[in-house]
């Protein structure tokens, strides 16, 4: 059995994995006080080109969207996010949990337009009964999307625009942040993304790491005592060198850039190979994620060989099915899917 199913199947990037065992038995400072967290951050915000940027260490990606967002908004407020997004559909209810609603408007391939965006802030302002309505308080988007999509400059500067004319804080979920920056039709920098953006992360755990996001507040407006509201939300981990370590080795020699190309280019053989077998794209993918229509009775007997992620179910007959590439994605992997399509 060999698995496309996700990005995150195997551990860690062997270079991470090392340096983890080299570092074991050194005697550091807990909660993100060590000395590999502090270098993290340095090469982080140099990475960004932000010097003023304030990083800090979270575990999971739900878990660092409970907390931004949670942390970010007032009692009163809701983030807006795109009926497709991860914190509308795959992440079980966790800003709702926060106490927060999640506003939902339309998409286009998993991306929020910033006209429609414009619009739904000013019908939610015309309202004459808003101050007894969740008051939009945040832009929620991710990058690459949940379809593997992309956002180019423009797209982010219009959304951006919108965001300081109403406001709002706009924050990028980067799970998958090193392939979209990768992919070879980006137009975006991390530059980019942390001049436009008032909070974005850098996700680990699909890009290399054991586990952990790096979050990345950019204009000087981290929550007051954000590392205790952090710890309040059981997200401080007393080992904080763990992600540390992980981030410090993701940031040194751009490995974390490298890992992410590598990615990308398997994901554009896996392109190549799917058209040359026949297959349907559902949609048209920059990224390492790739979705194509496969007719019921070829998915079952593709499963009994290849473990593929279940999308969606396109008509009585057929399903949509994503197949994702990774740092960890070898040459052998692609061999046996070819022979097997």
């Amino acid at each position: 059995m060999i698995s496309f199913e996700s990005d995150y199947i195997a551990g860690a990037h062997p270079k991470v994995l090392a340096r983890l065992m080299e570092t074991n038995m050194e005697s550091l400072g807990g909660y993100g006080t060590d000395k590999y967290c502090e270098s993290a951050r340095e090469k982080i915000k140099a990475a960004c080109d932000c010097p003023q940027a304030d990083v800090h260490f979270l575990v999971g990606g739900t878990q660092t969207n409970a907390i931004v967002i949670s942390s970010v908004l007032e009692s009163y407020e809701g983030v807006i996010a795109a009926r497709t997004g991860h914190v509308s559909l795959h992440e079980a209810g966790a800003i709702e949990y926060t106490g927060h609603k999640v506003l939902e408007v339309e998409q286009q391939d998993g991306k929020i337009d910033a006209k429609a965006l414009n619009d739904y802030l000013d019908v939610f302002y015309a309202d004459e009964n808003r101050e007894h309505m969740v008051f939009p308080g945040m832009v929620y988007i991710s990058h690459p999307t949940e379809y593997g999509t992309l956002y180019n400059k423009k797209e982010l500067e219009e959304i951006a625009d919108v965001c300081h004319r109403f406001d709002i804080s706009l924050y990028l979920d980067g799970a998958r942040l090193g392939y979209g920056l990768m992919s070879r039709e980006t137009d975006v920098t991390l530059a980019d993304i942390a001049r436009l953006c008032d909070v974005f992360y850098i996700g680990g755990t699909k890009v290399g790491a054991l586990c952990g996001e790096a979050v990345v507040f950019t204009k000087g407006n981290t929550p007051k005592h954000f590392m205790t509201m952090v710890k309040q939300r059981g997200g401080l981990l007393a080992k904080g060198r763990v992600l540390g370590v992980q981030f410090d080795t993701l940031f040194t020699d751009d490995l974390y850039f490298e890992i992410s190309r590598y990615a990308i280019d398997m994901a554009e053989r896996l392109k190549k190979m799917l058209r040359e077998k026949g297959y349907r794209f559902y949609l048209e993918s920059p990224t390492n994620q790739q979705f194509v229509i496969v007719e019921n009775g070829q998915l079952a007997k593709l499963k009994e060989q290849v473990a593929v992620s279940f999308w969606e179910a396109y008509d009585e007959n057929h399903t949509v099915i994503r197949l994702a590439t990774s740092w960890s994605t070898t040459e052998e992997d692609m061999e046996k899917l070819e022979e097997v399509l």
